[in-house]
């Protein structure tokens, strides 16, 4: 939809796509160095999202009519993405603040991906909670798993909680403090290269 919106071609479409879908998991891999690259590893999963692209440049009327059914689709991946990258940090043995970070990278960096190949401005930083939802995944999964709670009952209560965080910050809006800073006219014209 975000390429549709920059009137791009079906190309495009799979590369945006693409970077939505595995983008996470790929900065994931490099950081960690876990290679191979899981849609190395895996290329079904290139496959799926080129042709899932292309797919939806054919239903788009019926994507934009079922929006909500898509933010909770999204809402689930953000929490399955979270938890499969702090669990393929923990499987590599590293220490509790990589496997969270490794959590939130896989759960946000492919929409960050596409917002900066279509020119946007990311939508993780502004909108409603969304990283720090990812955040939570990671912690929870982590800690749970630390404290020898079942991996199965572990991965439930991730999904539960860090969904039900995701729809309640999108129904009631709920979002980080943000933090504003005027640019004065002058700094404006210093930007631009103007003269004072």
């Amino acid at each position: 939809m975000a390429a549709g919106k920059r009137h791009m071609d079906w190309f495009g479409v799979m590369l945006v796509a693409s970077a939505t879908a595995i983008g996470g998991g790929t900065v994931r891999d490099v950081l960690l160095g876990h290679y191979p690259l899981g849609w190395v590893a895996n290329p079904q999963y290139l496959v799926i999202t080129c042709l899932a692209g292309l797919l939806t440049t054919v239903i788009a009327k019926w994507v934009i009519r079922f929006h909500k059914i898509f933010i909770i689709l999204d809402a689930i991946g953000l929490i399955v993405f979270s938890i499969i990258g702090c669990r393929v940090a923990m499987d590599m043995g590293l220490p509790a603040i990589i496997c969270i970070v490794s959590a939130v990278v896989t759960g946000v960096f492919g929409g960050l991906l596409r917002d900066l190949i279509t020119r946007r401005q990311p939508m993780v930083l502004h909108k409603e909670l969304y990283a720090s939802v990812a955040l939570l995944a990671g912690v929870m999964y982590f800690g749970m798993m630390y404290f020898a709670v079942p991996e199965l009952i572990t991965t439930i209560a991730t999904l539960a909680v860090g969904f039900t965080a995701r729809m309640a910050a999108v129904q009631l809006r709920w979002r980080l403090p943000v933090f504003k800073l005027e640019e004065t006219s002058n700094e404006m014209r210093v930007a631009r290269g103007e003269s004072k």
